[in-house]
């Protein structure tokens, strides 16, 4: 894969430091071990879309893998099959991620979070029906909890490649959750419950809509701890219903 340019610089001495705060809590919140570089000068992102690049970046990166698992150790058939289509389709969703970031200027992940290789961790050490259940359980989560997000920048961004690379998701994230609800081995009864965007300024849907980050960073804040949230819940919760098994 080709190496991404150096993060674009908004003009003014307020922009500069609003960027390095916006990749302070970046990091902060999803614990990024790592990130590409990129180059061109030019207008910061804005928080929304960045956070939508990192999502989808950071799923691609541990969902690829965990596929590439489930293809080749699934008790099941239909794991199997859903592992492999799965980790196929985030090759191609990866690109087109790593094609908008260059085109941008936007610095991405390169590596999973800490938690995302927990996960990972987890499927290798797990065999049969019980990896079987782990890989549908933490993808499916990990899945209901990103959708909100990229629906959220989807309609409100103001960026051409931002609205684009939305579009694109938004099909395969669909996609891949009918894939893993077709297993029969969601449990929806213990899915984490909807995270809804707070009333006033502060919520998830206002933040995409201003699609600006005030002074503070807040609302891309407010996007990755309501996203990070949604995942926190869910592993917790597939923890203790796999622990059951």
């Amino acid at each position: 894969m080709a190496p991404l340019d150096s993060v674009r610089r908004r003009q003014g001495t307020r922009s500069r430091r609003l960027a390095v705060l916006l990749t302070t809590i970046a990091a902060a919140l999803i614990g990024l071990p790592g990130a590409a570089v990129a180059a061109p000068v030019g207008q910061q992102l804005a928080a929304a879309d960045q956070a939508l690049l990192d999502g989808v970046r950071l799923a691609g990166l541990w969902e690829m893998p965990a596929g590439q698992m489930a293809a080749e150790k699934g008790q099941s058939a239909v794991v199997r099959e859903v592992g492999a289509e799965i980790a196929r389709q985030h090759e191609e969703l990866d690109r087109l991620t790593v094609e908008a970031a260059n085109k941008l200027g936007a610095t991405i992940p390169t590596v999973p979070s800490a938690q995302q290789q927990q996960w990972l961790t987890e499927m290798k050490n797990a065999t049969g029906a019980q990896f079987d259940q782990i890989f549908v359980t933490r993808l499916r989560v990990a899945h209901g909890a990103i959708l909100p997000v990229v629906t959220a920048v989807r309609g409100s961004t103001r960026n051409d490649v931002i609205r684009e690379l939305a579009n694109a998701t938004n099909k395969y994230v669909s996609d891949h959750m009918l894939m893993l609800e077709s297993t029969g081995l969601v449990r929806y009864a213990e899915l984490p419950p909807a995270v809804l965007p707070a009333p006033g300024e502060d919520g998830l849907i206002a933040a995409a809509q201003a699609n600006t980050a005030p002074p503070m960073g807040i609302s891309n804040t407010l996007i990755w701890a309501i996203f990070l949230a949604a995942l926190g819940t869910g592993g917790f919760l597939s923890y203790r219903l796999l622990r059951r098994r």
